[in-house]
């Protein structure tokens, strides 16, 4: 399998036509197919279902497609990196993690790196903890912040000195808003939107005690922001961390739970990295920011 062979795979699923994909490679259509059909006896896969009008990818080439796209996505990184010489760096920093306050750490690293080399270019994946740490591990993403518990010994991490407080999102004309703070016999018998991430929830858990057992679980998320427009849609109300997001004061309001429950945030990356120049440059920011 070779570069150019996942290129030409990748514009049929872009275009989902062979010749709109011979097209915008500057191709002709026999010899893109000749190179399809060689692609699939090499793996010994189907990737495609050719239809009248248009090509639908099986279950192989939906796999092969996210693979293709983290492979290239490699390459093209590795090339900006060796592009980069003397006081001059170029190439790109790759982040990941959920969408977070403490995600402005980037942010203020960025800035300052921004200033200093301006070529450096950078990507944000917002995705949840588990994803971030499969990113990590296939080279795709440089730095994940995460948030506590997690299990971080198989890398290299620092945590922020901030810790974040757990609390309800709801409407501001909820029944619960005219309090300053939640406890936890106050949530049953309403819809509660739940963290989906296992180690969170049990936290959450923890602190709702025996009462958890009766407590009517709605839905559970990933990101807080789709969390939000549930709330906003009047499913119920969200467990989220503060300042999760920038919420509209005229719609949402948000009350720290009782008796408090705090977590901190983790920046991490994988042990014994060969960092670019311009990822080593900007960890030396990242720390500092983090101080």
């Amino acid at each position: 399998m070779e570069f150019k062979d996942l290129r030409c795979f990748l514009a049929i699923a872009r275009e989902k036509t062979i010749s709109g994909a011979a097209q915008s490679l500057h191709l002709t259509q026999p010899t893109l197919s000749r190179r399809m059909l060689e692609l699939e006896a090499e793996l010994g896969k189907t990737l495609f279902i050719r239809g009248n009008r248009k090509i639908v990818l099986t279950e192989e080439g939906i796999f092969l497609r996210k693979r293709a796209q983290e492979v290239l996505a490699l390459m093209a990184k590795t090339e900006a990196e060796f592009n980069s010489s003397g006081e001059h760096i170029l190439g790109e920093v790759s982040l990941g993690g959920g969408e977070i306050e403490a995600v402005r750490v980037f942010a203020r690293a960025i800035k300052r790196l921004h200033a200093a080399h301006p070529q450096i270019t950078y990507t944000l994946s917002s995705a949840n903890a588990e994803t971030t740490m499969e990113r990590l591990e296939n080279g795709l993403v440089d730095f994940g912040i995460f948030i506590e518990p997690v299990d971080l010994s198989k890398y290299d991490f620092f945590r922020l000195k901030e810790r974040y407080a757990f609390g309800i999102l709801m409407r501001k004309e909820s029944i619960l808003s005219r309090f300053a703070a939640i406890r936890p016999e106050q949530l049953l018998g309403l819809p509660v939107i739940c963290p989906s991430r296992a180690v969170v929830k049990s936290e959450f858990a923890a602190w709702m005690g025996e009462a958890f057992a009766r407590l009517h679980c709605i839905l559970s998320y990933d990101l807080p922001y789709n969390a939000s427009i549930m709330v906003e849609e009047h499913i119920g109300y969200a467990v989220c961390l503060e300042k999760a997001f920038t919420m509209a004061p005229e719609t949402f309001c948000f009350r720290p739970l009782d008796p408090p429950l705090e977590v901190g945030v983790a920046v991490a990356w994988k042990k014994d990295q060969r960092f670019s120049k311009a990822a080593a440059a900007f960890l030396e920011l990242l720390r500092q920011e983090a101080l």
